[in-house]
């Protein structure tokens, strides 16, 4: 929940408790923690992805995303490229682009997109 009492704006334990992303056969989770905060088109939040079926996700806006804990290894659906992205990598998803998300066993990442609407 955010709290303020000014134009600071803070959420506790933001990674934690993340609402499932219901693909079937993927363990993968993302909650918004900002949505659009006082009108902006931002939103951030957390991405959790556990070892499990790849999960294909289609970016319909601008993403960036900062790799807080494991590794999550990459691949641009219409390239075939693939990228391993571990703990302190930052990565940039423009609009338009599929990604195949794997991890060999846990990873958190931290997201910024320039979106105004929720996933």
């Amino acid at each position: 929940m955010a709290m303020t009492e000014g134009a600071i704006l803070k959420v506790g334990n933001g990674s934690k408790d993340l609402p499932s992303m219901s693909v079937a056969g993927s363990k993968a989770f993302v909650g918004d923690t900002f949505v659009n905060p006082g009108g902006a088109e931002i939103c951030s939040g957390f991405f959790e992805l556990f070892r499990s079926e790849p999960l294909i996700y289609e970016y319909t806006y601008d993403e960036t995303k900062f790799v807080v804990e494991g590794e999550f290894v990459l691949t641009d659906m219409a390239t075939g490229q693939v990228v391993h992205a571990a703990q302190g990598d930052v990565l940039f998803f423009p609009k338009g682009t599929t990604v195949k998300f794997e991890t060999p066993g846990h990873a958190i990442g931290f997201y910024a997109g320039h979106r105004s609407f929720a996933p």
